[in-house]
């Protein structure tokens, strides 16, 4: 038998999710963000779901994922390299599969040109992210031109979208269109975050990765997104302790009086912070239980109390009914982490 601890991927959800940003972003095209894996959803089921809702633009990591993505996909879409190319064997790739890779050095210029490469590219800037970004973007514009590369527009990145008011989304904004009008070039700054509150009409691409998965990216500000993933395990054993019986590696946590235990088919070797040790919930029949002691590579201990469960009963850490932004800030973490950290040893089971 396959050991119990799934992510159901609710892909119902997922459409319900583009539908709303569909409707946030206007006349901007939107570029789906399905990198790592989807964000740990399932990169192929995840585009797919996507494709059927009139997606047609999709941003990955590199020209691995992009090859990965081509393969999955049964039309030509437009399939954007986030981190541009690393090396020759990757511009061969984007050659290949027609990928669009961004640009931010003439290094990688010179990869795409002994690779045949004839496609499009984008032009990375730095607004004020301090990551990557070209720093002399109309150089590096004329240098693309005269190799005769098609330049879909500019691009870059707000570095606290999650913070509405914070003065720096100001600054990048007017940074990112002066440099949009000198160069002469359509832009794309704006994630999911972003996309709750900036104006999409000046953008002629947005780039929401996220939201898709139902994460609402300014909790402040809820847009009625609905969780993808459903994070869950397995009551393996229910045991009754006596008081003062201690519970896990550590013995952090001891009984106060006779209480009745789960033990729970997932563990941190499956993706769920050891950092929810004696502070977590999980949800089952109806209710919120607490996690004991600390959380192991395999299992989780959580106190039933009187809770009618029984083993075998499926208990959820994330999804309906735990929203995954709590859990990471119980963990010290972002949803962003919790997702892409799932293992590979937890099946992924689609639901529509």
């Amino acid at each position: 038998m396959t050991r119990p601890a799934c992510a159901v991927i609710h892909l119902d959800h997922l459409r319900q999710n583009f539908r709303r940003i569909r409707s946030l972003a206007g006349e901007a095209e939107i570029m789906a963000v399905v990198k790592a894996n989807a964000y740990g959803h399932g990169l192929a089921e995840v585009a797919r779901t996507l494709a059927e809702e009139g997606c047609r633009h999709f941003g990955v990591t590199d020209a691995t994922e992009g090859q990965a993505l081509r393969q999955a996909l049964a039309f030509p879409a437009s399939i954007t390299l986030l981190s541009g190319i690393f090396d020759q064997h990757d511009a061969q790739l984007a050659a290949i599969h027609g990928l669009t890779p961004i640009m931010f050095n003439e290094l990688q210029l010179d990869w795409l040109r002994h690779a045949g490469f004839s496609g499009s590219l984008w032009l990375k800037v730095d607004t004020g992210m301090g990551r990557l970004g070209a720093s002399q973007p109309e150089k590096l514009l004329r240098s693309c031109e005269q190799a005769g590369f098609h330049i879909r527009g500019l691009l870059s990145h707000l570095a606290c979208a999650e913070e509405p008011n914070h003065p720096l989304n100001r600054q990048q904004i007017e940074r990112f269109f002066s440099l949009c009008s000198h160069l002469g070039l359509p832009g794309s700054l704006l994630n999911s975050a972003g996309l709750t509150h900036e104006d999409t009409e000046r953008f002629s691409c947005v780039r929401p990765g996220i939201a898709l998965y139902g994460s609402e990216p300014v909790p402040s500000r809820p847009i009625g997104l609905k969780p993808v993933m459903q994070l869950q395990g397995r009551i393996m054993q229910i045991r009754d302790l006596p008081a003062g019986h201690p519970i896990s590696y550590g013995a952090t946590f001891y009984t106060q009086a006779p209480t009745r235990i789960g033990i729970v088919s997932l563990g941190y070797g499956d993706g769920l912070p050891r950092q929810l040790s004696n502070q977590g919930d999980v949800f089952t029949q109806g209710r919120r239980l607490p996690i004991i002691g600390r959380v192991c590579m395999d299992y989780t201990i959580i106190r039933l109390d009187d809770c009618p469960a029984e083993a075998g009963d499926w208990v959820e850490f994330w999804g309906a009914n735990i929203m995954a932004n709590e859990v990471a800030r119980q963990a010290g973490s972002i949803a962003y982490e919790l997702f892409t950290g799932v293992t590979d040893r937890v099946q992924r089971i689609i639901r529509e």
